[in-house]
């Protein structure tokens, strides 16, 4: 058995026992790591201090262009092996088999960017219209949440989490009904107060007085404090929060794929539209890191470049 060999092995023995990772995935990175070894041998590579950068990178190559025996991989795929290829390495560290790391500056390949894709104000108009056409008490609910998702930008989970104490819907006045607030409980608890329009501070409104007793009286029950209910009097779930928005999109003809997260995208794309700035948009959705709430921008930037190829008498030929 070669140096390399027994490192694997080595490596393999740690992830099942100490690791107690699942099979499927010591599968894969037994598979991923006998590619390793493949390539190591064929260049005369037996022993793990005999590795380079360079022949770390160059089985990156390998791995996405292919040779005889083996397609070239995605990027996916070809990720996942380098990882397995850097654990090993980082493993070798550690164990004081290695000095040095050879495989820190080798990074798995990343797929490429997909821009969020967001509605336009006139289809989420059209969607907000279709769920309160019925004119149901169920469609009143529906309406408010499809409002507090798209007027906070809230992850579905999010919504459907809401507890009636978390609503400050401002105070009615002759001018109408002024903006309120709602607080959001994010991932790993982390909470944020967001701005609540004062057409979902209506449509809530509106709920809380005659659709939302009217499902408490239905079932002789309710669940505690929950904002949005179902049929039952119980909290709603995330699963039928989608199906109220999927119905609501088809009835307005919207075809394009539409799930929660879509009108999450929809409310940052036309906040910076609007103008606003990318950090408030970062607050408002509760981003740990900027850098995520930037790739908003590139949606706008593309906008942008669709009005100048249409619009500028000198854009192209």
């Amino acid at each position: 058995m070669t140096g390399t060999e027994r490192a694997v092995q080595d490596y393999l023995s740690h992830l099942a026992v100490e690791r107690g990772l699942a099979e499927n995935t010591l599968r894969s990175y037994r598979r991923d790591l006998r590619r390793y070894l493949q390539f190591l041998h064929a260049h005369d590579i037996i022993e793990p201090e005999a590795v380079g950068e360079q022949d770390v990178a160059a089985f990156l190559g390998a791995l996405r262009t292919g040779d005889e025996d083996h397609v070239p991989l995605g990027t996916a795929s070809a990720a996942r092996a380098v990882v397995a290829v850097r654990g090993l390495h980082r493993f070798l560290l550690r164990e004081q088999v290695l000095t040095t790391d050879v495989t820190t500056a080798v990074k798995p390949p990343r797929p490429p960017s997909r821009l969020p894709k967001a509605l336009t104000v006139e289809q989420v108009e059209s969607i907000l219209e279709a769920a309160a056409g019925p004119g149901t008490t169920l469609s009143a609910r529906d309406q408010t949440l499809l409002e507090v998702l798209y007027g906070t930008g809230a992850r579905i989970s999010e919504a459907v989490g809401l507890d009636i104490d978390d609503l400050d819907l401002g105070e009615v006045s002759g001018a109408g009904v002024e903006q309120g607030s709602v607080l959001l409980r994010g991932k790993g608890g982390k909470q944020r107060i967001v701005p609540l329009g004062s057409y979902a501070s209506a449509a809530v409104r509106d709920y809380l007085t005659a659709s939302r007793p009217a499902l408490v009286t239905a079932s002789g029950s309710g669940s505690g404090a929950a904002l949005f209910l179902n049929a039952r009097g119980g909290r709603l779930s995330r699963q039928s929060a989608w199906t109220v928005l999927n119905r609501a999109a088809s009835r307005a003809g919207v075809t394009s794929d539409v799930s929660p997260h879509t009108l999450r995208h929809s409310f940052a794309t036309h906040l910076l539209d609007g103008g606003a700035d990318v950090r408030v948009v970062q607050e408002l959705l509760g981003h740990a890191s900027v850098t995520t709430t930037q790739i908003y921008t590139l949606v706008t930037v593309e906008k942008l470049r669709e009005i100048y190829a249409t619009a500028h008498p000198r854009a192209s030929r």
